[in-house]
């Protein structure tokens, strides 16, 4: 299966197209089309079917593998599995990103760096909280999928309470509005790190920097991400070593500790603070656009 269209594709793949047959957010239907096309391996990227469980579809496929040799007996037969390989968390443990609250109680919990927050499923006590703070501090978010929009930085009162308003209200970014996260606005610079793990032990890629608000000056509202440049020469190997240990080890023990041991990709969005690393966000997926950078600085081993 593949996201690349035939007039995009690169010549040495031969023909190749988008299947059209499927949905993307019908995971049954993935799962039979990826049986009848002997998929061995899938690799998920759009963070609503991380969320809403594909994982769990394809872990139950019943399957039978045909992409490793060394799944063949002596005697040629096929050794089977109870699914098709599928790179991507467990629904439970995908939270992480599916909600920012629970995600900032996590870190609350297992005292992993972060801004200090407050969350609100009540609109009318959101615009008290508002009414309370400096408008110019603070960072609102929408608890949900919001395609990496749902954050908005405002520079006035009046502003804070118009996105309230948006998100709480409006429903411009649909249930995921349902809920926000308030919190401290983070001065520094912003990393991103993406880090390999079977639930038990992990390894991290370089780190990456992402350029997410438009117009010049940083002045627009935020995007998914314009782009990234990687390896930081503003990230010592030491930096590494304390992020890793303070906010990686401590976020995969977390979630195992809460029955939602982790597997696959974890990505944490990180600002290097002038009192050290503090966690922004966090995906359970390869990151968008980091994955097209950092994939390039692996080994071909």
């Amino acid at each position: 299966m593949s996201t690349s269209s035939p007039a995009t594709a690169p010549s040495e793949l031969g023909s190749v197209s988008n299947i059209r047959s499927v949905e993307a957010n019908d995971y049954s239907g993935l799962v039979a089309l990826a049986r009848h096309l002997g998929i061995g391996l899938v690799v998920v990227g759009p963070d609503q079917a991380v969320v809403d469980g594909i994982e769990g579809y394809f872990r139950d496929s019943e399957f039978s593998l045909f992409f490793l040799e060394s799944r063949y007996l002596a005697d040629g037969h096929l050794l089977t599995s109870g699914g098709i390989p599928c790179f991507a968390p467990t629904k439970e443990a995908a939270e992480i990103e599916g909600s920012k609250a629970f995600a900032k109680e996590l870190m609350r919990k297992y005292q992993i760096p972060t801004a200090s927050y407050r969350s609100f499923d009540n609109y009318r006590a959101g615009q008290e909280y508002l009414d309370a703070v400096d408008a110019r501090g603070i960072v609102i978010m929408a608890d949900g999928l919001a395609a990496g929009k749902g954050v908005v930085l405002p520079t006035s009162r009046a502003e804070a309470h118009q996105a309230l308003r948006d998100i709480m209200v409006d429903s411009k970014f649909g249930a995921a509005g349902h809920s926000v996260v308030v919190e401290e606005c983070l001065k520094g610079d912003e990393i991103s790190v993406l880090t390999f793990s079977d639930g038990v032990t992990f390894r991290s890629l370089p780190a990456g920097q992402d350029h997410k608000r438009i117009r010049e000056g940083n002045q627009g509202p935020h995007t998914g991400g314009m782009g990234v440049y990687a390896p930081l020469p503003f990230v010592t190997p030491d930096d590494m070593r304390e992020i890793e240990a303070v906010i990686i080890q401590p976020t995969l023990d977390g979630l195992k500790a809460e029955g939602r041991s982790f597997t696959e990709m974890l990505f944490t969005g990180i600002m290097m603070t002038a009192e050290g690393p503090k966690v922004l966000e966090y995906n359970a997926r390869f990151g968008d656009p980091e994955t097209q950078t950092l994939m390039m600085l692996l080994a071909p081993e």
